[in-house]
């Protein structure tokens, strides 16, 4: 089963995403995104192959589901300018991305907290990981958005 869920849910597949977007966009193509998907193949395998089970499955439902909403923004963008007034609630999106940040980071930190046999050392490489995804997005989406916005 564990097998069946790495290829269900393989960021290998995801990296696909960064060579679409290349073809149009390569300002869509930012640090974070090469560093997530870089890094969860290693998580994810690592996951899979050391600690497989149940622990894991919020984090992974909650990513999927958030992605199911990512790929429809951009597929709906990549039609073009017609299309593009289909794809009024991006700022929506970027509210579930913060959203879905703070759950598994609230997730995570909890385990470490209660007792869990998910290994602590886990819970707190996904906390710690999560938390600096979310600082990063955070900063370049709200912050650093909103001052080029005023200038």
């Amino acid at each position: 089963m564990a097998r069946v869920c790495w290829w269900f849910s393989s960021k290998a597949v995801q990296l696909l995403d960064a060579v679409l977007i290349l073809g149009k966009k390569q300002e869509q193509v930012t640090f974070l995104h090469v560093y997530h998907h870089g890094s969860m193949l290693f998580s994810w395998w690592s996951g899979v192959k050391y600690v497989p089970g149940g622990q894991a499955f919020f984090t992974g439902m909650l990513n999927s589901f958030v992605h199911i909403f990512m790929y429809d923004h951009y597929a709906l963008a990549s039609l073009g300018p017609r299309k593009r007034r289909h794809v009024w609630w991006k700022h929506y999106l970027t509210i579930l991305q913060l959203c879905q940040f703070v759950a598994i980071a609230a997730h995570s930190s909890y385990n470490l907290f209660t007792e869990c046999l998910y290994p602590d050392g886990f819970n707190t490489t996904v906390f710690l990981y999560i938390l600096a995804l979310f600082l990063h997005f955070y900063y370049w989406t709200c912050v650093r958005g909103k001052q080029e916005k005023l200038t």
